[in-house]
């Protein structure tokens, strides 16, 4: 069934009885996948979750879903959202991520010095309203990037998460703020990881980024 058709049906039934009876004409694993990664789409576009790991998880909970092999890969999630947005907000949705790309370059031109990157949602083109301008930088140190924040007046905290360079395990700093209103989730990598393939797990996708010319090229074609 096409995702679009799909999400009309959940709409139309604001229940699962008939997603049910539509299961039984098909294998129930691919059923159950192909709605958990519906709701989870619609929870990220409409109540912001903002990241696929708890939009699986709440859209499991939401369809009494416990088994862990039932849910959907990023991937799958990330094309419900494509047709989601596409569906319910195709006119709100291209101008807020044009906006958002606009944002995002500012940013990263103000933060040039430390060799900024954007990645996430933003640059895939499914931001929802709450989502988070995200960028990796690979300063010298992360101290550097902090006192060139404070010195700019944003305010922010800080956390470590675990990403991979290659195949190495790194505990990354990352630093969350609001910038001009917007929020900002700044990745801080050794500069040595600049040229290697950075991955959230050891069996996950690289993650896609872009330079700040390459954000300049994406926004010019989303004019055109």
């Amino acid at each position: 069934m096409q995702l679009k058709v799909f999400f009309r049906l959940q709409r139309m039934t604001h229940c699962s009885g008939i997603m049910a009876q539509m299961s039984r004409h098909r294998p129930r694993s691919t059923s159950l996948r192909a709605e958990i990664a519906a709701t989870a789409a619609r929870l990220m576009a409409e109540d912001g979750v903002d990241d696929f790991a708890t939009a699986k998880r709440k859209a499991a909970r939401q369809l009494g879903v416990n088994e862990p092999h039932m849910l959907p890969g990023n991937d799958e999630i990330e094309e419900a959202l494509h047709a989601y947005l596409a569906l319910y907000q195709s006119d709100e949705h291209p101008e807020r991520t044009r906006t958002l790309r606009l944002e995002a370059l500012d940013i990263m031109q103000t933060l040039a010095p430390f060799h900024p990157y954007l990645t996430g949602a933003v640059l895939k083109g499914f931001a929802g309203p709450f989502s988070a301008i995200e960028l990796q930088l690979f300063p010298d140190s992360s101290k550097e990037v902090e006192i060139f924040l404070l010195d700019y007046g944003v305010q922010f905290t800080s956390r470590e998460l675990r990403r991979y360079t290659g195949d190495q395990a790194r505990a990354v700093s990352v630093i969350e703020a609001e910038w001009n209103g917007s929020p900002v989730c700044l990745h801080i990598f050794d500069p040595r990881d600049e040229r290697t393939a950075i991955k959230s797990s050891l069996a996950g996708k690289v993650m896609e980024r872009a330079t700040i010319a390459e954000v300049k090229a994406l926004i010019g074609s989303d004019h055109d």
